[in-house]
């Protein structure tokens, strides 16, 4: 019996999502299962807001992804019918000359020819009067930067896979999955059991369940989002005159944040996280400690945060390898299974391309980008 799916994809979050729309955009019989209900809290695609920048600290690799990403964003935008995914601010980023971040930025800048201002450290205030100049440190303005709205995003690519004839179980967990003879897989859920000539596993936290040994090593971490009241003129703050944000300090600890939103003013600490042996397990709720830590880095750069009101806070699961790249490939000796999705952190920008790129790797068999750098075996 001919199965009705040509490929199932497990977890319907940034990269899942994507990957399932362009999959059925271009014709496959796409099953998509996830656990709960996207968009929803439980993973690391939630919060509001995830920043989308353009000259990429991390490693000058990820440029020609991102700039296609901004593409399909906007693309994603008009074919949804959701205008508003991807708001442009521009992005500050703030660091000593030799930090990981000015230094990375300087270096994507330059081999990519792309436009990254240097403000004077006395001029900053005047061009975006919140921050204070902090002494040793440089500003380097992104012009491209902003941020996406994460439950939006996910929501407009699962409603166009739907209308492009995907299949969305949600409420619903894989229990396991296995090769078939006939080089397709077989998935076992709480629901039943489905068979697909390909399958897709985009799980991040929960990724060590559905692949144990076969997996790369990864670790989980809890991050702790904050959104703090403001002082004074909320308008200084408003995405028109607020940049998103990125500052490394002396001793490597990094800050990130956004223009204000209805729910406050959005801050975190970029890694640092609580090791969390099994997600499953992770402490949801927010104790005062976990503020403290978010309130105390903050204050390095906004002194007035040690005495802010918070409004809300959530955590969200950072899912890391080891040198903190993706990983993009198909499991050894089972063509038919791409993982993807751990992303250390910093993923969600890149799932509009990375959903193209890995249809075109199950349809194709390659795709645009040379993903060497996301093999498991690098």
């Amino acid at each position: 019996m001919t199965s009705p799916y040509d490929v199932i994809v497990v977890g319907l979050g940034a990269m899942g999502s994507a990957t399932a729309y362009h999959l059925a955009a271009r014709g496959q019989r796409v099953l998509g299962i996830d656990q709960y209900k996207p968009p929803h809290a439980m993973g690391s695609s939630h919060g509001e807001s995830r920043i989308i920048r353009q000259v990429y600290y991390e490693h000058p690799l990820y440029v020609p992804l991102v700039q296609r990403a901004h593409e399909l964003w906007r693309k994603l935008e008009k074919d949804s019918n959701t205008p508003g995914l991807l708001t442009v601010t521009g992005g500050l980023m703030l660091g000593r000359e030799s930090s990981g971040l000015i230094k990375g930025a300087r270096r994507a800048a330059a081999e990519f020819s792309l436009p990254c201002e240097e403000i004077r450290h006395d001029q900053l205030q005047d061009r975006f009067p919140p921050f204070m100049p902090l002494s040793g440190m440089k500003a380097l303005f992104d012009p491209a930067a902003g941020f996406l709205d994460p439950e939006r995003c996910i929501a407009a690519h699962i409603g166009l896979a739907v209308q492009h004839g995907a299949t969305i179980q949600v409420n619903e967990r894989v229990l396991g999955w296995m090769a078939t003879p006939g080089g397709g897989v077989k998935v076992r859920t709480t629901q039943g059991t489905y068979e697909a000539g390909r399958l897709v596993l985009t799980a991040g936290p929960w990724m060590h369940e559905l692949l144990g040994a076969m997996g790369p090593t990864l670790n989980v971490e809890r991050q702790t989002l904050v959104w703090f009241e403001l002082p004074g003129d909320r308008a200084m703050w408003e995405p028109s005159r607020f940049p998103v944000f990125l500052c490394e300090f002396e001793d490597g600890q990094l800050v990130y944040g956004f223009p204000v939103s209805k729910r406050g003013w959005k801050v975190a600490v970029h890694y640092e996280g609580e090791p969390v042996p099994d997600v499953r397990e992770m402490r949801r709720t927010i104790e005062p400690h976990d503020i403290a830590r978010v309130r105390t880095a903050v204050a390095r750069l906004f002194g007035w945060v040690a005495d802010a009101n918070v409004l809300d806070a959530a955590v969200c699961p950072y899912t890391d390898t080891l040198d903190l790249r993706f990983v993009i490939d198909v499991l050894p000796g089972m063509p038919q299974v791409l993982i993807s999705s751990p992303c250390s952190g910093h993923g969600f920008k890149f799932a509009s391309a990375i959903g193209e790129l890995q249809a075109a790797m199950v349809i194709d068999g390659h795709c645009a980008f040379d993903l060497s750098p996301f093999r498991l075996d690098r």
